[in-house]
């Protein structure tokens, strides 16, 4: 978290300098000014095969968004923009599950569609079965 001190933050930070949660998490920060590179130039592109793996992909890039935001707000908790776009990115994360669980199954143990007789945790192919 000490890095996120060094981000300036007079109570609101454009949000126009960061990364797009896709970038952010190919390059593992969502704040290009901490961006280091390491041993490669250029991180490495993801290119889903397939429909279900696009979507696992935008739920991974969201969830790593929300989670560096949520370290920035740790150290910058009055800073609103960043807050605003942190629930933006929790909001279309958590539609994009939702989606994702109706077309292809749910993701979690904790998915509300599980408790239902019988146990359907296996019922559809894995994300790797390419089914």
């Amino acid at each position: 978290i000490n890095y996120y001190k060094n981000l300036t933050s007079k109570n609101q930070t454009s949000t126009d300098n960061l990364f797009d949660p896709y970038t952010g998490f190919i390059h593992g920060n969502m704040f290009p000014e901490l961006y280091e590179p390491y041993k490669l130039p250029k991180p490495y592109d993801i290119q889903p095969l397939n429909e279900q793996a696009r979507m696992l992909t935008q739920i991974d890039a969201l969830t790593f968004a929300t989670i560096d935001l949520g370290l920035y707000l740790d150290v910058h908790p009055d800073d609103r923009n960043m807050l605003n776009l942190f629930n933006q990115y929790r909001v279309q994360k958590n539609n994009l599950k939702k989606e994702y669980d109706s077309k292809y199954g749910p993701l979690l143990l904790s998915n509300d569609s599980l408790t239902s007789y019988p146990w359907a945790w296996n019922d559809r192919p894995w994300p790797w079965e390419n089914k």
